[in-house]
């Protein structure tokens, strides 16, 4: 009783002081290939004293529990017990995030984007919110999966997963948030963002598998990216919506733009020899009157001794940023409309990523840098043509960047285990744009601007986030934390306001 007095005294104080297309992905335990990655990810802990799971008296095991297909039972009189919803080598999992949160300059709750408000300053951000505020420290996800060995160190795997809006019912979905807005004055615009997550009945992953601690891990089907995979590794917010300017975002993830964050018909191979590991993607495009077209990201990484460093190249081709049709709507819109037309921006994106942490007693230190280079497409596409979840570009724009854009995206920060149950996490997020407005040569120069007239100047972001985690059980985590956002230049031209900040408190459960 005394831990859960203190707690909520914590978590009170805080929320006090704080008012004057990738969730975090599942818990699961990865693939070895992908081990030192999955140590950034958020998954189940050590448990400790009241808050663990239960404790078996005997050591006996059920001998009926030791069916190859069973999940593994370990024998002890201290051994936790295994309360998985695992039959036969299937597991049904799955979590819930709810919250409240504060927004000084927000826009009204969305009943399909995938965090329901915009935690981030946004060019809507126009007046104050006080509400739900779901899914902002680990997304509300279920899923099943399923191994079963084929072969000596060999087994199949599969995956089945779908992220949803616990506040609605709804399944995530950024596209859709974005077709209620058409059309809409700025200032009288809900929440939405564009998102890799279209309301598809999977939306998060459904792919298949064969996977070996020894030759590797190789899958096909929807599967997040490369570059999405290490945002949630090395971010000191895993990638928390409310509190982290690439998880909420999702350009950093997706090379450049969130819909590609996650990958549909895509070919994944990654291995570890020793310290050293590996990974390819490939991503085949959905047809000539389709987007994205095509994607391939390599990476390289290692680790030792508490550091973990990784490299990622990604080239997208027939990228994708979708937004509302203006107001008023344009003449000439395709009468084909799917699941609902948006305005789109096509390009060529071509990233490099490096990101870093190192961990030492009770604290660990994250840190990463990514180059985002956006170009006219090769392969422009066309108003019909359809994009993630079934939508339909209204309207196209395949020449924005005459002069290459430019996007380079700097974070760091560090967690402390204050206790066994309490984590501290602190995060500082910056991004920078180039002036890519006019053609490049001499005119070009005379055309270069750092303000907020045009979009195309250059242009910063900022972002200061701290966040407390406890965890009171194996299944629930009580958080609490803020996050400052300001636009500058260029990355604010249009917007309402240029900052926000964003104190939320929450309860996740996990199963």
């Amino acid at each position: 009783m005394r831990a859960i007095l203190s707690t909520a005294a914590i978590l009170g104080v805080t929320t006090a002081a704080c008012a004057s297309e990738l969730p975090k992905s599942s818990l699961e335990k990865l693939p070895a290939s992908q081990k030192v990655i999955a140590d950034g990810l958020e998954g189940p802990k050590k448990q400790h004293g009241k808050s663990g799971a239960q404790v078996r008296k005997s050591p006996t095991v059920n001998k009926e529990r030791r069916s190859a297909n069973a999940a593994p039972v370990t024998k002890g009189p201290k051994a936790a017990l295994d309360d998985s919803l695992t039959w036969h080598g299937l597991t049904l999992y799955g979590q819930v995030d709810a919250g409240l949160t504060y927004l000084s300059h927000g826009a009204p709750l969305s009943p399909t984007a995938g965090t329901g408000v915009n935690y981030l300053i946004a060019r809507n951000s126009n007046r104050s919110y006080f509400g739900l505020g779901a899914n902002g420290f680990a997304g509300s996800f279920i899923g099943l999966k399923g191994k079963q060995d084929v072969a000596d160190d060999v087994a199949a795997i599969f995956k089945l997963e779908t992220a949803f809006n616990p506040q609605s019912g709804l399944l995530s979905d950024g596209p859709g948030s974005i077709v209620q807005n058409n059309g809409v004055p700025i200032d009288r615009q809900n929440s939405f963002a564009d998102s890799s997550k279209a309301g598809q009945a999977f939306n998060v992953a459904a792919y298949a598998g064969l996977s070996s601690p020894t030759y590797g891990t190789l899958t096909y089907g929807r599967q997040a990216a490369l570059t999405s995979e290490a945002v949630v590794a090395y971010d000191p917010m895993a990638s928390a919506s409310a509190f982290s300017v690439i998880g909420f975002q999702g350009a950093t993830g997706g090379g450049g733009d969130t819909e590609n964050r996650i990958l549909d018909n895509s070919l994944k191979y990654a291995a570890s020899f020793g310290n050293v590991r590996g990974a390819v993607q490939a991503q085949v495009g959905s047809g000539p009157n389709a987007g994205p077209r095509n994607a391939v990201q390599a990476q390289l990484g290692g680790g030792y001794l508490g550091l973990s460093v990784d490299a990622i190249f990604s080239q997208i081709n027939g990228a994708i940023s979708a937004s509302p049709l203006p107001f008023p709507l344009p003449n000439g819109l395709p009468t084909n409309i799917g699941n609902g037309l948006v305005a789109g921006t096509i390009s060529d994106n071509t990233s490099y990523m490096l990101v870093a942490k190192y961990a030492i007693g009770s604290f660990k230190f994250f840190g990463g840098y990514e180059h985002i280079q956006f170009a006219n497409p090769k392969t422009p596409l066309s108003p019909g043509d359809t994009i993630a979840g079934g939508y339909v570009l209204g309207t196209v724009a395949n020449n924005s960047f005459t002069t290459d854009r430019v996007l380079q995206i700097f974070w760091t920060g560090a967690t402390y285990e204050a206790r066994p149950d309490l984590d501290l996490k602190f995060a500082y997020y910056h991004e920078e744009q180039n002036s890519y407005h006019g053609a490049p040569g001499s005119s070009f120069n005379a055309g270069r601007c750092s303000n907020a007239s045009l979009a195309q100047c250059s242009g910063q972001l900022d972002a200061l986030s701290f966040l407390m985690d406890y965890k009171y059980s194996k299944h629930l985590d009580m958080y609490a934390g803020i996050m400052w956002s300001q636009v500058s230049n260029g990355l604010a031209s249009g917007f309402l306001q240029r900052s926000t900040i964003d104190p939320t408190v929450g309860l996740r459960y996990r199963f």
